[in-house]
């Protein structure tokens, strides 16, 4: 996971007046599904826990009740990709202690970053009647690109465990503990044999984060690359096992330009393959 320069951290367990309080978590969206922030409501068992422990002040996903700021943690979901948004993220940045950016679309600007690779007057004129009426950001970039962000959790959706921890960590003043390998690990642990090696599939596991639990290769299927790219990444050697096994230009181009299209790894290689 990617860590990033934020803010310092005080500690939350007592007020000024020695009693103890409850940290304020604050959830936002932006750009985005709503898949991470449902992440966060299917803890079931665990979502009691989270309520005693943090003091939920602004989370609309799941009540419309919302406390004013500063708030001690804010998790954020979705891109930016307009102007009023991109205020906005200063704004929550400036009320919250720590900045937590969950999922793909938040921190890899997700499926709508595909627009940055093209012109979006076109694609707005494709989609909308009255183009004129659509105020839009001619990219859709990831939190990071617009302020500090204390920690990334990736994703999509993220998976509830890490974010589980991401929680209990930052409230506790500690640094999260998240895997930082990748997807073959997981198969490994798993017992699943490597569809690459064994059936020929490709696959983007080798250079895709770990935290899926390698789910589509226990299904027989190569990775998607759901939760964006490894730490450091061999893109280009993974570029050269798929154009052995025949995939064309186009199809791996597009496979790198899916969940983390705008994750610069992931973009980079697959500039590499255009035209």
């Amino acid at each position: 996971m990617k860590r990033t320069p934020g803010r310092t951290p005080s500690p939350h367990a007592a007020a000024r007046s020695g009693r103890t309080r409850r940290p304020k978590l604050a959830v936002w969206k932006f750009a985005s599904c709503d898949g991470c922030q449902l992440s966060l409501l299917d803890c079931e068992d665990e979502l009691l826990a989270v309520a005693g422990a943090v003091q939920i002040a602004h989370f609309l996903e799941a009540s419309s009740a919302t406390i004013a700021g500063p708030y001690d943690l804010s998790l954020v979901e979705g891109s930016i990709t307009t102007a009023r948004d991109a205020e906005r993220i200063r704004h929550i940045r400036r009320r919250s202690r720590r900045l937590v950016a969950i999922g793909a679309c938040a921190t890899a600007g997700g499926i709508q970053a595909l627009r940055n690779f093209g012109d979006v007057r076109d694609f707005v004129a494709a989609v909308y009647a009255r183009p004129d009426t659509i105020d839009t950001l001619a990219t859709s970039t990831p939190i990071s690109d617009h302020v500090p962000v204390d920690f990334e959790l990736r994703g999509c959706p993220i998976d509830k465990r890490q974010l589980l921890e991401v929680i209990s960590a930052l409230v506790a003043g500690r640094a999260p503990t998240t895997p930082a390998h990748s997807v073959c690990i997981e198969c490994k642990l798993r017992g699943t044999v490597c569809v690459m090696v064994a059936r020929g599939t490709p696959c983007l596991g080798p250079v895709t984060h770990a935290g899926c639990d390698a789910l589509c290769p226990a299904y027989d299927r190569g990775c998607f690359g759901c939760f964006g790219p490894t730490a450091a990444p061999n893109t280009a050697a993974i570029a050269a096992r798929w154009r052995e096994l025949g995939v064309a230009p186009d199809v791996l181009r597009r496979a790198l330009r899916g969940f983390n299209a705008w994750a610069e790894p992931f973009r980079l290689e697959s500039e590499r393959h255009e035209g």
